[in-house]
């Protein structure tokens, strides 16, 4: 199974993220932003706002004198004991983070050996998750995060998940044409957060953007309530700049 997209700025963003990890984990005493600026050669609004993301997540922390140190989550995940229980919490935390943010319940899904996983969810009594009426694994043409995983597979990848799973009709919206279904995932940019209106569930909208590092597919997703449809885009978008902090969590 091949991939069909270039790396996201999400992708991009994880990636000088880790790079500013490593300059700062090397200097016990701290590094400056001057010198991290040097050092990586990114520009002053870009290290700003990876520092600033990544002291929100608690990888780095800023000293009296303003240099940057290693923050307390960082410690935790690179200590072997309660490595894996350490990662879990940190991925929840940050998934909580940007439930608060977008003001939607937020999924993690991965797409592992041919099949749709939603591996971390981020809900709360006012941002309830949509109820799996329909088991998400049979789903992929109707959910916004299905597509967004679908969309990322090459064309016999496609083909190979459509040939094992029916596209049923759950809505009077879902698209049951497979060929319809191929031609929307063609052309969505890769760039553009995957809308579901209502094709899952009734009274639910949803988006995805992929997060997808090296070889294993996955998304982030949101869900909505229909009467907040009109918050979806605004939605969508901030899930997009919150994308690097769960692809980070994923990938330290």
């Amino acid at each position: 199974m091949a991939l069909t997209h270039e790396p996201t700025a999400p992708f991009h963003s994880a990636q000088d993220a880790l790079r500013v990890l490593d300059l700062v984990s090397r200097h016990s005493a701290g590094v400056t932003d001057a010198e991290l600026a040097r050092r990586t050669g990114l520009g002053r609004d870009r290290l700003t706002a990876l520092l600033r993301m990544l002291r929100r997540e608690g990888y780095v922390q800023q000293t009296t004198g303003g240099a940057y140190v290693t923050g307390a989550a960082l410690s935790r995940l690179g200590s072997a004991h309660g490595h894996d229980r350490a990662l879990r919490e940190q991925l929840q935390d940050t998934l909580d983070r940007l439930r608060e943010s977008v003001g939607a319940a937020v999924y993690v899904t991965r797409y592992v050996d041919g099949e749709i996983h939603v591996t971390g969810v981020a809900d709360s009594p006012a941002t309830p998750a949509v109820n799996e009426w329909v088991d998400f694994r049979s789903a992929a043409h109707a959910s916004a995060f299905g597509k967004s995983m679908l969309g990322q597979l090459d064309h016999n990848g496609r083909r190979d998940h459509l040939s094992r799973h029916r596209l049923a009709r759950l809505t009077s919206h879902t698209i049951t044409n497979e060929r319809a279904l191929l031609s929307r995932l063609d052309a969505q940019p890769p760039t553009v957060p995957v809308l579901d209106l209502q094709e899952y569930a009734v009274g639910t909208v949803c988006a995805a953007v992929p997060i997808t590092a090296g070889a294993t597919v996955g998304c982030l997703a949101l869900s909505l309530p229909l009467e907040h449809a009109h918050r979806l885009r605004q939605a969508a978008d901030r899930l997009n700049q919150g994308a690097a902090g769960v692809l980070l969590s994923l990938a330290i």
